[in-house]
């Protein structure tokens, strides 16, 4: 264990099978507030640099061949010791590696154990491959995203992977550790990025069961069809973030604007005038570059904000002042742990390590001869 750990995980030990993409953010999320994650690596990948310095920060790394015999026993040995594992495998995988749920309870009983897929451990297309963008297109959210007039916009990979996979994963282990807790039994938990993104959807599925969201994509409140909740080109080829929902906002960005008496945007919410209101803007912003109206609306209580590029982000005041950035070795910046503990403060990130490269200390922990490994 990192004795110098901190955080309200601080003394959480968890085990990462490795994957990619949301298991990994999900150990990286649980590492970064303090609990002890060590990834199981290839043996074939040691000594290599880690594939991804961000996602895989905060870890210790061991190589263990998980087809063979005498490394599953390593590998269930160190479950053993954990207090919670993390698995984005197809269904039934670990099960066949000697390594399923109902073996590593059977050892430990107060061992949470963190499923990741998309589809979920059960149903018609549980054993079917996809990506992020396939969970979202099925959960309903895909469709949601973009112009009335185009093809539907991808959302990277962060409602599917991020939000509704590893998120949620990291959600589910820590409540499912405090039940554990409780009651001293661990338990499984199944967490499918269809049923993570469908999730995320609660409101929008609350809107649409009030009559105030149809399916029309950019159309609604918060998918662009709404002038007042959008991205605007400037002339200089960069965009504004307008979100001026509420009524004193609208009014400040009409007053910046300079349209407070202007007829055409008298009645906010009327859902006929849009695309006119929405034409209008189009205009006014595309006359002026993103700065100068960053500059305009600095201060000024209108929710009108510039959209930056990953490199602007990490330069801007309120991010630095915030600290939600820190450099990487190579000059690149990585996001800080988040959410903010102010009682029990995580340690700042720490560099993916080499693959492999605690295999023989973690070994001597577990008194594994190391001269077999």
């Amino acid at each position: 264990m990192i004795a110098t750990a901190r955080g309200p995980l601080a003394g959480v030990r968890v085990i990462e099978l490795g994957g990619i993409g949301p298991g990994p953010f999900c150990g990286m999320l649980l590492a970064d507030q303090g609990a002890e994650v060590i990834r199981i690596d290839r043996p074939a990948d040691a000594g290599q640099p880690s594939a991804h310095p961000v996602l895989h920060r905060n870890r210790r790394s061991i190589t263990l061949d998980l087809k063979d015999p005498h490394d599953i026993e390593v590998a269930a040995r160190l479950i053993d010791t954990a207090d919670a594992l993390i698995e984005g495998f197809r269904p039934g995988v670990t099960e066949r590696l000697g390594l399923g749920p109902d073996a590593c309870l059977a050892r430990n009983a107060r061992l949470v154990y963190g499923r990741m897929t998309g589809w979920g451990q059960d149903g018609p297309l549980a054993q079917e491959p996809g990506h992020d963008i396939n969970y979202i297109a099925v959960a309903g959210a895909l469709g949601a995203f973009g112009p009335a007039d185009d093809v539907p916009a991808v959302p990277l990979n962060l409602v599917g992977d991020m939000g509704g996979g590893g998120m949620l994963l990291a959600l589910g282990i820590t409540t499912a550790l405090y039940q554990a807790r409780v009651s001293g039994l661990g338990q499984v938990v199944d967490a499918a990025m269809t049923d993570g993104t469908a999730v995320q959807l609660a409101l929008v599925h609350g809107l649409r069961a009030r009559g105030r969201w149809t399916d029309d994509r950019g159309t609604n409140l918060f998918d662009g069809g709404a002038p007042f909740y959008r991205a605007y080109r400037c002339s200089d080829d960069r965009f504004v973030a307008v979100g001026c929902v509420e009524p004193q906002f609208y009014a400040a960005m009409l007053r910046v604007l300079g349209l407070t008496e202007d007829p055409a945007f008298a009645k906010q919410h009327d859902r006929e005038a849009w695309p006119e209101m929405a034409r209008r803007l189009a205009g006014l912003f595309a006359s002026r570059s993103r700065d100068a109206w960053a500059e305009a609306f600095e201060g000024q209580a209108a929710c009108v904000s510039p959209v930056l590029s990953l490199t602007e982000a990490a330069d801007h005041p309120h991010n630095q002042a915030r600290g939600t950035f820190s450099p990487l070795e190579d000059g690149h910046v990585q996001p800080n742990p988040a959410p903010r503990f102010l009682g029990t403060p995580s340690d700042a990130p720490r560099a993916a390590p080499l693959v492999g490269a605690d295999t023989e200390r973690i070994l001597a922990e577990l008194g594994v001869d190391v001269s077999r490994h």
